[in-house]
């Protein structure tokens, strides 16, 4: 018989949030099956009381805030080490690591299960999204589906990205892919990891049932975020796409930008961000097959929405 598959989960944290984040820890320590091993990392805080050998519990504190993609790429390497000094053949202890926001609390104890059976049955599935819905309502911020037809989010699918903190990920995608972008810090990195997941032959998929409660946000709350996000639509494109594609994609960002018609400030923001996202290295750049573009594109995706 096949050993069920072992779950690890990455929890980064800015110290600000400690019983939203006590509650999120109870709520995956109540998960059935196996329990999961968890990994908080502390950006620039001290963890004092979390650290739990005996609930499987480790702490990292960093000493500054690396960022959403570093924070959670020091997660992952801790799993990946512990593997290692393990003796583990593929250099981590878990299989499937879950990324969940510090302020997020998984409503129900079967994830981890619908996790391992999800993984199991389909060696082909890299990446699961989870939906996000509002503590209070119930409901699901459109933003919140990774497709573009968005109006049900109650239908699971196939998706071309995932959210960031609310999901899964085989340990084997980051083998042969590599981590999250570090560089980016804040929006798109999940794309990024998405779009060289695809590339490589997984599959994502989006999952109603496995839901995390978060109350309902606006992106723009972050003082970066027009920057960031204009900045990072550039490097993505960049760092990802054949190259005839490049000004297409970030074309089109720019007209759905104008149409929105952001306030002046947010608009010189973004102008900014645009530019550096031109003038300051992106990091390697390894294009897409157009194989890939083809089965983004077949998906309801093309990589230039």
């Amino acid at each position: 018989m096949t050993a069920p598959l072992r779950l690890g989960a990455v929890i980064i944290t800015m110290g600000n949030r400690p019983d939203e984040l006590k509650a999120l820890l109870d709520s995956v320590a109540r998960q059935d099956g196996a329990p999961v091993e968890v990994v908080v990392v502390g950006q620039g805080v001290r963890l004092t009381g979390l650290a739990d050998p005996a609930a499987g519990v480790r702490t990292v504190e960093l000493p500054e805030n690396l960022g959403i993609p570093g924070g959670r790429n020091v997660g992952i390497e801790a799993f990946r080490t512990a593997g290692a000094g393990a003796g583990g053949s593929d250099g981590f202890d878990a299989d499937v690591l879950l990324f969940l926001d510090d302020d997020g609390l998984l409503e129900r104890t079967d994830t981890a299960e619908l996790c391992r059976q999800a993984f199991t049955e389909d060696p082909e599935l890299g990446i699961v999204s989870f939906r996000i819905a509002d503590p209070q309502t119930g409901e699901t911020q459109r933003r919140h589906v990774p497709r573009l037809r968005a109006a049900d989010p109650m239908r699971s699918s196939r998706v071309t990205t995932f959210l960031g903190g609310a999901n899964a990920v085989r340990t084997k995608v980051f083998e042969q892919v590599g981590d999250l972008p570090g560089q980016f810090f804040y929006a798109h990195e999940e794309t990024d990891l998405a779009w060289r997941a695809l590339d490589a032959g997984w599959l994502i998929d989006y999952r109603a049932d496995m839901v995390l409660l978060h109350p309902a946000t606006a992106p723009s709350r972050h003082a970066v975020y027009h920057r960031m996000v204009a900045r990072n639509r550039v490097w993505l494109a960049r760092r990802n796409l054949p190259a005839p594609l490049v000004p297409v994609y970030v074309g089109v960002w720019l007209l759905l930008t104008l149409l929105r018609k952001p306030s002046g400030p947010a608009l010189k923001a973004w102008f900014g961000g645009f530019k550096e996202g031109w003038t300051t290295s992106c990091g390697p750049r390894r294009p897409m097959k157009w194989r890939t573009v083809w089965r983004l594109t077949r998906l309801g995706r093309p990589p230039v929405i």
